[in-house]
């Protein structure tokens, strides 16, 4: 790393110790209550993945840089500077072996909120080149393609098709004055084609209008997990460019948490202005279908089942309620893990950390806290609400040899619904034309 890279990384450090940070290593007690709440320090025992350690080069330079005591040490040697060759080496700590889940800042007895910190050290990071190369790799798809995953519209046009031909319904595309504007992500187009026709077959029994837009079909943003507030900019305004283009009211984020938190929480604070319309979790809208008495449904999963609550979605989003009222309308024997909603175990894979294959070891062996949670309740079907939980689910299941089928709630739910008879009928109504 030349000097000239590590002093932006160093600078774009400094910047990013806003008043929380400050405030959260001043306040530290060191109890590391925070280890025993993430599972890359309980499933290994190794005391560098303690949450707070991961922040140990931000935090020098805090400490050298924004207080008396450390610019003192500094003065007289007694205080190492943050070396090109430290922020290199920290690299596994930031990003291999966090996934942003928070868990730590729920048990944090001062409040510190640990997941906004290493967002912050992350920051740094990216600027001083020491991000890994899968999730730059990405990013950088992202932007000149449109999609992390490379995924182009005629790959959604496609399976666009695909749905018309297995069940007779349109999926509208760039249809201006649509109530909602349907996001999807890359792994639900690539992975699991059955959410699309999903929301397709929920969306017409409900008589609600939405569309896709052919400029902004992706949802995921992987400047949120770069730690390139300039990209999740970026990636942010495109979604927004297309639902004022398109007057919509609400922006839905599917079955993605970090894609929800991009759009959600992080995108009006990136942009600098609120949005003018709403920004929705697709559960959510779901669960409004069902308060208004627009989803019907008939028989019950007779299957032990259980639901593994995305972090981003429930601990970060508070998306608790809506997912498990969903499952009540279709299944006679669900269950709750021992930690459940705000306080259940991450799966492994989210912040990037399954889109960067040096980390692929890791995931795994955190997956075994998961592992722990299924055994326990000896059940048949796992449920979840998130795309990339769900491949993590599925790969851990396999490594692990346990049988055991991994469903989106969308497509579960939509297996339930009471088909309805009149379906010219609605098509014409609503006036949606087919996608090219």
């Amino acid at each position: 790393m030349s000097a000239a890279t590590l002093k932006r990384g160093l600078q774009a450090l400094r910047e990013e110790i806003d008043a929380p940070v400050a405030s959260f290593f001043s306040s530290c007690m060191h109890c590391g209550l925070c280890a025993e709440a993430c599972l890359f320090y309980t499933e290994t025992g190794n005391p560098e993945y303690t949450p707070i350690h991961k922040l140990e080069p931000m935090r020098r330079l805090w400490q050298q840089e924004f207080t008396l005591l450390g610019r003192l040490q500094s003065l007289l040697g007694l205080s190492k500077p943050v070396t090109d060759a430290e922020l290199e080496a920290w690299q596994p700590l930031v990003y291999d072996s966090c996934s942003l889940c928070g868990r730590c800042s729920m048990v944090c007895p001062v409040g510190n909120d640990v997941a906004y910190m290493i967002r912050k050290m992350r920051e740094g990071m990216s600027a001083s080149g020491n991000a890994p190369e899968g999730i730059m790799g990405a990013t950088t798809r992202a932007v000149k393609i449109g999609s992390p995953m490379g995924v182009r519209f005629p790959a959604v046009q496609a399976q666009a098709r695909h749905v018309k031909n297995d069940t007779g319904i349109d999926i509208p595309v760039d249809v201006e004055g649509a109530e909602y504007l349907m996001l999807m992500s890359s792994m639900e187009i690539i992975n699991f084609p059955e959410y699309m026709e999903s929301v397709a077959r929920i969306f017409k029994q409900a008589g609600k209008t939405w569309t896709i837009s052919s400029t902004a079909f992706e949802a995921t943003n992987s400047g949120i997990q770069l730690g390139n507030s300039d990209i999740a900019k970026e990636l942010v305004q495109r979604v927004v460019d297309a639902a004022e283009k398109l007057k919509v009211k609400t922006v839905i984020s599917p079955e993605c948490g970090h894609a929800y938190t991009a759009i959600r929480w992080e995108g009006p604070n990136l942009i600098g202005k609120p949005f003018s319309f709403e920004v929705k979790h697709i559960v959510e809208v779901l669960d409004e279908f069902r308060t208004a008495g627009l989803l019907k449904t008939e028989g019950l999963e007779e299957a032990r089942l259980t639901f593994h609550d995305p972090c981003q979605l429930v601990r970060r989003g508070g998306v608790i309620e809506p997912p498990r009222n969903l499952l009540k309308m279709v299944s006679q024997n669900f269950v709750e893990m021992e930690d459940n909603g705000k306080m259940n175990w991450c799966c492994g894979a989210g912040g990037g950390v399954s889109a960067n294959e040096d980390a692929a070891e890791l995931r795994l062996t955190a997956f075994k806290r998961k592992k722990v949670q299924l055994e326990s309740l000896h059940v048949d079907t796992l449920v979840t609400a998130c795309a990339n939980c769900r491949m993590q689910l599925e790969e851990g299941l396999e490594v692990n040899q346990m049988d055991m089928p991994v469903v989106g709630l969308t497509e579960m739910l939509a297996e339930h619904l009471v088909e309805t008879p009149d379906d010219e009928a609605f098509d014409d109504k609503i006036k949606i034309p087919a996608g090219d």
